[in-house]
């Protein structure tokens, strides 16, 4: 069975698929994640075996998934001069001893081999429970010569996956409003910071990206100047595919905030062309359905995982604070009464969170709460402001722009806050990251 993973990757499962294995039948990951862990799980990957013309994507398959699961703040690496297996030994079930990972202390062992058909890879991947000498997965990743570092990034995706349940986020990009090159424009990176590259060319302001969750669009908003010089704020959709740049709205006053609908059919964003900003839904004929009505402004919709349901920011109370609706704009409820102004909630697309900006002690911190506005807990605190949640689409990262340097800058961190990473340098003046979905 193939299956089209991303330009020329494509992969075929030999005997145990991801999807049967035994620990995520009955729902019992090997690792939970979402919580502070004390002890990380230990790992080893095996060198991959090759002949010596394929020695230099071996390694390179090899640095980029242990870069890869590091990121993840959840393993232990054994250390190749612990190794005491024989290079000789095989890497299928039944080829080699497990004892020789079990006992330098390995939990899980990564085996596999390389090889070169015609202008192909070819990865033979194995990922074994040391301990109960348990097959995890084994697959065959097949690549063009050039693709070694996505093969290698779709091999740790199923690692993860293996292991934890949840998808694998090292292909997903990252979008922001970068003003490197003096104006702000749309910017896109890889989930770690790295190959950052400018998508649109204003020359203007661009601001508020949000991805379509297939990840084949992207929409933003624009300063622009409409007829008789009348300064306006229009949303605009680029497809990656055609590269076209399409005007989505461009209603007197505001259009922005765009959140694309987990189906992607439909854009929730702030419009002002009524006079007061509120919160409609844009369908693809471009008509505009209002749902909310208030005598303060709504701003910043984030839909739920299903769709049914949209959080956003209203000033209705006097101070702004996250409300929560039903995606036909009833059942308005009131989820924040804490500090001077809450702002941009992002809803989890796996762990039923909403994550927020806060006004507290001075400065904005990043928050996130229960759907229904209990169990709040502080993430961020005396570190300039942090701004601008995002998800992770495993729901276990979030990205945000902080000032804790001076000049804002795009940084990840744990659900839990125990583990933060800057991945924006150089870029200027950074903000509003949105987290793409894995590529369909």
């Amino acid at each position: 069975m193939l299956k089209r993973l991303s330009l020329a990757v494509t992969l075929a499962c030999l005997a145990v698929p991801a999807a049967s294995n035994p620990s995520l039948a009955d729902d019992k990951p090997y690792i939970a994640v979402g919580s502070a862990k004390t002890k990380k799980t230990i790992i080893a990957i095996a060198p991959i075996q090759s002949d010596p013309m394929g020695r230099g994507d071996a390694r390179l398959i090899v640095d980029t998934v242990a870069s890869d699961l590091k990121f993840m703040d959840l393993f232990r690496f054994l250390e190749p001069a612990a190794f005491i297996e024989s290079p000789t030994a095989g890497i299928a079930p039944g080829t080699f001893n497990m004892s020789d990972w079990s006992s330098i202390g390995a939990e899980f062992v990564a085996k596999s081999a390389l090889s070169r058909e015609g202008s192909s890879l070819q990865l033979e991947a194995h990922l074994y429970d040391a301990f109960s000498n348990k097959v995890l997965l084994t697959k065959r990743y097949v690549a063009s010569a050039g693709e070694a570092k996505a093969l290698a990034h779709t091999f740790a995706n199923d690692i993860v996956t293996a292991l934890t349940g949840l998808p694998g986020i090292f292909q997903t990009k990252i979008a922001m409003s970068c003003n490197r090159n003096g104006r702000k424009e749309i910017y896109i990176m890889n989930f770690d910071g790295s190959e950052p590259r400018q998508l649109t060319r204003h020359n203007s302001i661009a601001f508020a990206p949000a991805w379509h969750p297939a990840g084949t669009k992207l929409a933003y908003s624009v300063y622009a100047r409409h007829a008789g010089n009348i300064k306006n704020i229009d949303l605009y959709e680029l497809d990656f595919a055609t590269r076209r740049v399409k005007l989505i709205s461009n209603k007197r006053g505001i259009n922005s905030g765009a959140a694309y609908s987990p189906q992607g059919d439909r854009i929730a964003a702030t419009l002002s062309f009524n006079g007061n900003p509120e919160i409609y839904v844009v369908e693809s004929t471009g008509d505009a359905r209002r749902l909310t009505s208030s005598f303060g402004f709504d701003v910043d919709p984030t839909w739920s995982p299903d769709g049914s349901k949209l959080a956003f920011v209203s000033s209705r109370s006097g101070m702004p604070m996250v409300y929560s609706m039903a995606a036909d704009g009833s059942n308005v409820r009131r989820l924040t009464y804490a500090g001077r102004y809450n702002a941009t909630p992002s809803w989890s697309p796996t762990n039923n969170k909403i994550a927020f900006a806060g006004w507290v002690d001075g400065r904005f911190d990043l928050f996130i709460m229960n759907p229904d506005g209990s169990n709040i807990e502080r993430l961020t605190k005396a570190q300039g402001n942090n701004e601008d949640p995002s998800f992770s689409p495993d729901g276990n990262f979030i990205v945000f722009s902080s000032n804790r340097t001076g000049s804002s800058n795009i940084y990840v961190v744990n659900v839990d806050g125990t583990f933060t990473k800057r991945l924006t340098y150089g870029m200027g003046n950074c903000v509003a990251p949105k987290w793409s979905n894995p590529p369909r």
